[in-house]
């Protein structure tokens, strides 16, 4: 599944493509990729129609689009969702249809379309409601992504707070940071490589970090999430693209994530795969110490 410098790559491209323009039409070809929408995709089109996308947001691995009225008034957001597979594309008018094209937006400039393509249409998108953020109510936020928190890389993110939520958890170190109430945009891939980084096995339980791991945990997060941004991201799947439909990168950078039995880049044991809530986690047995087990009585 596409994480956050996926997906905020997506982002980025789509605020360069759209932000500002005006919908003219809305063609909805497969039910499932409206399924969260009530309405059902002929009402999601017809209320799209005229309006204006503000900019383009994200949350996690949520995407949004703030839309307003002719008169700059509304209070609603088209949500994307990418799912396994989903992509959000820019193309010209006439290439030709994508295999899995679902939903498409032309504007009223008739310039490049906006298309949603899902190979497996777990992803999807829907029209919702804009209500005041929790930790920041002049900032505004789809209803239903509320509950999911901000992310290293948004400068918003409280690392204070942060710290003091996670060593409370008793849960071991990686399920934390894979925990979306607690912090937002760091998925397998990623967590692996801040784990390694910071020389943390993610078995070890989060309450008993310190304060000063928590905040190099967070330095070595922020470092991968900034790197794996620069490079387009992660594509292990080819069915992760740009809005241009190019391929991230960063898969040639990983110390750790998919690399089992090879030498580690720091002190060349073989890193190791254990499964993990039915993923796999990679590690390495020197630079990354398993916690001891607790003696018996």
């Amino acid at each position: 599944m596409p994480e956050l410098p996926e997906v905020e790559t997506v982002r980025d491209g789509l605020q360069r493509w759209v932000a500002g323009r005006t919908i003219a039409a809305v063609d909805v070809g497969h039910p499932r990729s409206v399924r969260r929408h009530l309405g059902g995709g002929t009402d999601l089109a017809a209320r799209l129609r005229g309006l204006r996308i503000e900019a383009v947001s994200r949350r996690g691995k949520y995407l949004w689009l703030p839309l307003a009225d002719v008169d700059g008034s509304r209070a609603e957001a088209l949500v994307a969702h990418l799912g396994m597979s989903g992509q959000l594309l820019v193309q010209p008018a006439d290439a030709p249809d994508e295999k899995h094209l679902h939903v498409r937006v032309t504007f009223t400039d008739g310039g490049r379309e906006l298309r949603f393509v899902d190979q497996r249409t777990f992803g999807g998108m829907m029209l919702d409601q804009l209500v005041p953020a929790v930790d920041r109510p002049t900032e505004r936020v789809p209803e239903q992504i509320a509950h999911i928190a901000r992310d290293p890389l948004d400068p918003a993110f409280d690392d204070a707070l942060f710290a003091t939520r996670l060593r409370r958890r008793q849960s071991a170190i990686k399920r934390a940071l894979l925990d979306q109430s607690l912090v937002s945009g760091i998925g397998n891939i990623y967590a692996d490589e801040s784990l390694w980084r910071a020389r943390l096995h993610g078995d070890r339980r989060a309450a008993a970090l310190s304060r000063s791991k928590v905040a190099e945990l967070l330095t070595k997060a922020r470092e991968v999430l900034t790197e794996a941004l620069g490079a387009g991201g992660t594509s292990f799947d080819p069915l992760y693209v740009d809005v241009n439909g190019q391929s991230g990168y960063f898969d040639r950078s990983l110390a750790v994530y998919g690399r089992e039995g090879q030498p580690c880049p720091r002190c060349a044991s073989p890193v190791r795969r254990t499964s993990f809530m039915n993923r796999s986690s990679f590690f390495c047995p020197t630079c990354q110490r398993p916690p001891r087990a607790p003696r018996s009585a």
